[in-house]
């Protein structure tokens, strides 16, 4: 019993060095003084090589005219900065995922879907990108970006969207 009051400041002791701040650590807010002006130089925008850097910087859907597959110049130039994206992060994993609006059979834009998820995977593959590193989904219209019955909404539901599925800093 007579030992507790010094195990109690021993727990102590040791709690309050656990959480002390260690002299190495980088400072929360990084500053440049010039002219007697202070600039914030912590990066901004998302970390990259993340989903987020990805789906910013590279752009995560293309999109596609009614009926078709076949790739726009704007989907193209969307690509390859997807591909150029890729080529930085070589252990990234990506799912492309084929879509199409409401109209039509299930049957018809599976088909479609898998059509436009391909001709994707076929342009970044001529880019560069190793097919290994690809896989492919037809969801046809069963997850429609918007859910109103007008074109405008059609025209987005035609796509081809590319999932960052592995390899990307979180």
């Amino acid at each position: 019993m007579k030992l507790a009051p010094f195990a109690a400041l021993a727990a102590c002791s040791l709690l309050v060095t656990a959480c002390a701040s260690r002299p190495d650590e980088t400072p929360v807010v990084q500053e440049t003084r010039t002219d007697n002006v202070v600039t914030d130089t912590r990066p901004t925008g998302p970390v990259p090589g993340s989903i987020a850097d990805f789906e910013q910087n590279a752009g995560d859907r293309v999109f596609f005219g009614l009926d078709r597959f076949d790739l726009d110049n704007a989907s193209r130039e969307t690509l390859r900065r997807q591909a150029a994206w890729l080529a930085q992060y070589p252990g990234t994993r990506i799912l492309i995922a084929g879509n199409a609006d409401e109209r039509g059979t299930r049957e018809y834009n599976l088909a479609l879907g898998a059509r436009r998820a391909n001709s994707v995977r076929d342009f970044l593959v001529s880019q560069g990108v190793d097919a290994s590193r690809i896989s492919t989904v037809s969801y046809g219209k069963e997850r429609p970006t918007c859910t109103q019955s007008t074109e405008s909404c059609w025209a987005q539901n035609r796509n081809g969207i590319t999932v960052v599925t592995s390899g990307a800093v979180s």
